[in-house]
């Protein structure tokens, strides 16, 4: 079995062990933490059924004065808007909500950058979707980043890693945030 193929596998039975056991959280209180509070800009994302609920920790950010952007989907990439907070400015895609207005070229500003996960593993590799959205993303910014997986979502064996993953430095659960070497 190559990589993709055990990526693939994994996204399945993680996908399942997700939904058996989901809990709704909150991750607003990592407002607070040193690398939130510091920022000015922040780049997060609208979660969608079992993911980690981002929709708090989005409205703390913009409440405490950071400029928060969203991705949406432009073919095969991401591209980032600015939201306040307006939800007039969502749309609905499928299950995917996105922002509406006009593209941020500019990411040297963002200094967070929030990304899903279904599993994170102790070196920071993160086992994403399956899109390779945020694999196609991450290497534009020079952010801190971090992603969100619920309690229990920390691997303790390796996850699987082709040459374009990228280390996140941080994952956060409800409870705490975990910051790895790198």
């Amino acid at each position: 079995m190559g990589i993709s193929e055990e990526k693939a596998s994994l996204r399945t039975r993680y996908r399942r062990e997700r939904s058996e056991r989901y809990l709704e959280h909150s991750f607003e209180h990592l407002a607070d933490s040193q690398e939130f509070h510091k920022a000015k800009v922040v780049a997060s994302y609208i979660s969608y059924a079992d993911e980690p609920d981002t929709t708090a920790l989005n409205l703390a950010l913009i409440k405490s004065g950071k400029i928060l952007l969203l991705p949406r989907i432009a073919g095969k990439d991401l591209e980032w808007v600015r939201w306040d907070g307006e939800q007039s400015q969502i749309s609905k895609a499928k299950k995917i909500a996105e922002p509406k207005g006009p593209v941020v070229t500019d990411l040297g500003d963002v200094e967070v950058i929030v990304v899903p996960a279904l599993r994170i593993d102790r070196s920071g590799y993160r086992l994403g979707q399956g899109g390779g959205y945020y694999d196609r993303a991450l290497p534009q910014f020079s952010a801190f980043s971090i992603g969100l997986i619920h309690p229990d979502e920390i691997s303790s064996e390796d996850l699987p890693r082709e040459q374009w993953d990228i280390p996140l430095h941080a994952a956060a659960t409800p409870d705490l945030v975990i910051r790895f070497q790198r």
